[in-house]
This record gives C-alpha cells, sequence and structure tokens, in this order.
C-alpha cells in the first residue's frame, strides 16, 4: 500500500535534530492544537505534549514521517482529553467545534485547518476514506446551523 502521507518536514530521527525538527513544527502544531482546543493556553500544552510523546518514541519513528507521527499524536491526545476548561473563552467558532464529536471536529480541522486530503486523514485516524467524508458532511452541517460571524466564506 502506498503511502500518503505528507514528507515536507525534517524528521525526529536518532541521527535527525528534534530541536530544530519542533521548532519548524511548532507553529503548525499549535495552530492545529488551537483549532481542536479553542484555547490558546490548553493548545499549547497539547503541542508540547505531542512533541514530548513523539521524541520519547523517535527511535521508531520513520525517518520520513515525522509529521505524520507528530500530527497523530496530537490527535490522539485530544480524544483523550477533557472539555475546554472555560468555554466562556472560547471564540464562537471554538464553541462551535467544541459541541461537535470529537471525530467529527478532528476530520474538519485537519481538512479545513491542515489541508490534509480525506485519505491522509483516513490513514491518520485509522479508518475507511468514507468514515471520513461522512464526519466532514455531518460536521459541515452541524457547523452550518450555527452563527459564526467571525468565520468568512
Amino acid at each position: 500500500m502506498t503511502s500518503t502521507r505528507a514528507k515536507s518536514s525534517p524528521s525526529p530521527s536518532p541521527g535527525g535534530d528534534f530541536t530544530a525538527y519542533a521548532e519548524e513544527a511548532w507553529p503548525r502544531l499549535l495552530r492545529t492544537a488551537r483549532l481542536l482546543t479553542g484555547d490558546a493556553d490548553e493548545a499549547a500544552d497539547l503541542a508540547r505534549a505531542a512533541l514530548a510523546q513523539t521524541y520519547a518514541r523517535r527511535r521508531r519513528v520513520p525517518r520520513d514521517d515525522a509529521d505524520f507521527y507528530v500530527r497523530r499524536t496530537l490527535v490522539r491526545l485530544h480524544g483523550r482529553r477533557r472539555s475546554p476548561r472555560d468555554r466562556r473563552r472560547l471564540t464562537a467558532l471554538g464553541r462551535a467545534l467544541a459541541d461537535l464529536p470529537v471525530r467529527q471536529r478532528v476530520v474538519l480541522v485537519l481538512r479545513h485547518g491542515d489541508g490534509l486530503a480525506e485519505s491522509e486523514i483516513a490513514e491518520l485516524l485509522g479508518c475507511s476514506q468514507g468514515a471520513v467524508t461522512s464526519y466532514a458532511r455531518r460536521g459541515l452541517a452541524a457547523l452550518s446551523t450555527r452563527s459564526l460571524p467571525e468565520v468568512r466564506r
């Protein structure tokens, strides 16, 4: 099976410089985590935890799949976390996303926030591409019923 994983960044491999990778990936991870959590502090904690877990397992991460493994760790950690600490601090979009089931929220963030293809999301989540399509369709339908003044089409 041919991998559809993006291979654009340096790798956190034993011979590689994980610090350089983390510095390069940080803004992207923080943006994704912020969309997932809706809270800047929680997003920073989530991104840090994802990098720390990947660093601890860096010897098992294939050289050219660092982004895939860090992103998958970020998504899995997010799925295990409780709801946002303080919903009052969330933006309208953050509240709307927080109201969605976790899988729908993750699919929408990865698809529209990170620009991943459905096949990449399916591989990352370990589900079928049809399931990703369904999560995206249901999530977008739920969001379309909300008034989101900060989101421009």
